[in-house]
């Protein structure tokens, strides 16, 4: 898989997600895929303060973007 279906299979990952952090006042960013193996998000809003939002990460975020892009060993969210 190139770089740009790489790009857009974690778009749609995240687009799948956004509806449920928006109704709980938050969102979700790509900032970027390196390596083809680690994505790195960043979570705004609401998603910045709440208590689960390293639950969300990992068990949301991490295992939608891997179910579109298998190869993604890992997703990380920056402050």
């Amino acid at each position: 898989m190139n770089s740009e279906d790489l790009k857009l299979n974690v778009e749609k990952a995240l687009d799948e997600i956004r509806p449920f952090l928006q109704s709980d006042g938050g969102d979700i960013n790509l900032i970027s895929i390196d390596e083809g193996k680690l994505v790195t998000v960043q979570l705004v809003g609401a998603c910045t303060s709440c208590s689960v939002n390293q639950m969300t990460l990992k068990s949301g975020v991490e295992m939608t973007i891997k179910k579109y892009a298998p190869q993604i060993e890992k997703v990380v969210n920056v402050e």
